[in-house]
C-alpha cells in the first residue's frame, strides 16, 4: 500500500490565509503612503520657511501674477524702492483704502470678515498681510487649496515681518495699472515723480485704484476714483490722528 498523502488545505481555509496575509501589506503600502506625504508636506513647509526668512531681509523676486502679466503684454514696469524711498504718505493712504486696522490685528480682521460674511462679500475682507501672502507667495485665482495656504502663511508672514515690512512689500508688489506693478513705478508712470515725492492727492490717488488698477486710473480719474480719492485723504489723517498708522509710521 502506498502512504496516505497528507491532506490539501480545503479552499475556505486558503481564502481565510489570503485575507490574513493581505491585511499586512495593505497596512504596510498605507505606512509607505503617509510617510512620503509627510515627507512632501515637510518639503513644502519648509520651502515657504525659507522664503519667508529670505523675503525679510530682501526683495521678492517677480511673483507668478507678474511673470504671468510679462509673458501676456510682452514686459512689465516694476522698480523695488525701499520703505525709507517711498513717501510716509503712501503708506498711510494704502492702510486707510484697504486695512484701516493694519496695525491692530494679526494677519486677518475678524470684524470686516464678520461684515463680510453678513453682507455677503468677501470685499473688504482681505488684509494687506494676506495680499502680500497671495502676491508674494501663491498665485491668483479662487481656490479653496490658495485660501488654505493663505490662512497658513499669513501669520506665520505676521510673526516673522515686521509691519513696516509687510507694508513695504505690498507697495512694491502690487499692481497700479496694466502691467505696472510697485509704488515707484506707477509714481513715475502716472505722476512722473519718484514715489517718495508723492504728494498727499497722489497717493491717494495711487490707493484708489488698488482694488481694480486694470478698471480704475490714477491720472484719468472717474468720479467714483475723485470720490473714493477724498475719503482716502481723510482716511489717512484719521488713522495717522488716532494712532491706527503707528507700526509703520513711526
Amino acid at each position: 500500500m502506498t502512504e496516505k498523502s497528507a491532506e490539501k488545505p480545503s479552499p475556505t481555509t486558503r481564502k481565510r490565509k489570503a485575507k490574513t496575509d493581505e491585511a499586512p501589506a495593505k497596512r504596510s503600502r498605507l505606512r509607505f503612503a503617509l510617510k512620503w506625504v509627510a515627507r512632501g508636506l515637510g518639503a513644502v513647509v519648509g520651502f515657504f520657511a525659507f522664503l519667508i526668512l529670505l523675503f525679510a531681509i530682501v526683495p521678492p523676486p517677480i511673483n507668478l501674477y507678474q511673470m504671468s502679466e510679462s509673458w501676456r503684454l510682452g514686459g512689465i514696469e516694476k522698480d523695488w524702492v525701499s520703505w525709507e524711498e517711498i513717501a510716509p504718505v503712501m503708506g498711510r493712504s494704502a492702510v486707510a483704502a484697504e486695512d484701516a486696522n493694519f496695525c491692530n490685528h494679526w494677519g486677518f480682521d475678524m470684524a470686516a470678515i464678520r461684515q463680510a460674511i453678513e453682507e455677503g462679500s468677501n470685499r473688504g475682507a482681505s488684509t494687506i498681510s494676506q495680499q502680500v501672502v497671495k502676491n508674494v507667495f501663491l498665485w491668483h485665482g479662487r481656490s479653496y487649496v490658495r485660501k488654505a495656504m493663505e490662512a497658513v502663511l499669513t501669520p506665520v508672514v505676521e510673526l516673522v515681518w515686521s509691519k513696516e515690512r509687510i507694508l513695504e512689500v505690498y507697495l512694491n508688489v502690487a499692481e497700479f495699472d496694466e502691467g505696472v506693478f510697485g509704488v515707484q513705478a506707477a509714481a513715475q508712470h502716472y505722476f512722473g515723480v519718484d514715489a517718495n515725492d508723492l504728494s498727499a492727492l497722489q497717493a491717494a490717488r495711487l490707493a484708489a485704484v488698488l482694488p481694480d488698477p486694470k478698471g480704475r486710473s490714477a491720472s484719468k480719474p472717474t468720479s467714483f476714483v475723485r470720490s473714493r480719492t477724498r475719503a482716502i485723504i481723510s482716511g489717512a489723517e484719521t488713522i495717522a490722528a488716532d494712532g491706527r498708522s503707528a507700526c509703520f509710521a513711526g
